[in-house]
């Protein structure tokens, strides 16, 4: 099977040996009203500092398992319904000015796979600082979701642009029965 990931000076998806990269889960959380939520990261600077949930996969832990895991703890959320996924990972290298934790546990980048959850609780449910003074995003809001790959550090966007195309009907369909 071949994967796809963006590629560092390349203008568009290319093969890439996904064991190298950190397997990881992204959430795209979906309104009733067929928003969607983006969290600012806390300690990133602006003005790219919004994005998904998203958070490393557990050895053992099953993806959706990890989403559901990574979105609690991120946003203290757990009222959702699964809607969809992606059927592949999608991978991304970090760049070469990314020098975080990660890359000194030896990952190049993140294999993601992405989960659309439809949100069935109400705003009051969002906590950021439930899972204690470690506290991945300082702020929150719903957008448009072709805002999010806008919102996001640019290594990540051409990751967003797919996520956003496979998720798309989903938000729609949402639309379409609050409509």
């Amino acid at each position: 099977m071949v994967y796809l990931a963006p590629r560092p000076g390349r203008a568009h998806m290319q093969p890439m040996d996904l064991s190298y990269l950190r397997p990881n889960v992204g959430i795209v959380l979906i309104a009733r009203t067929g928003q969607v939520w983006l969290g600012r990261r806390a300690k990133s600077p602006p003005p790219h500092n919004w994005q998904f949930p998203q958070g490393g996969i557990d050895v053992g832990e099953e993806p959706l398992a990890a989403a559901l895991r990574e979105l609690r703890e991120e946003t203290g959320v757990s009222s959702v319904r699964l809607i969809g996924r992606t059927r592949d990972w999608i991978g991304y290298e970090f760049p070469p000015e990314h020098q975080g934790s990660k890359i000194g546990k030896g990952w190049r980048g993140q294999k993601q796979m992405w989960f659309a959850l439809a949100f069935e609780g109400d705003d009051a449910e969002i906590n950021l600082a439930g899972h204690g003074d470690d506290i991945e995003f300082d702020a929150w809001r719903w957008a448009e979701l072709e805002d999010a790959a806008a919102e996001v550090i640019e290594f990540k966007r051409e990751v967003y642009g797919h996520v956003i195309a496979a998720f798309r009907p989903l938000v729609d369909r949402i639309r379409t029965q609050v409509a």
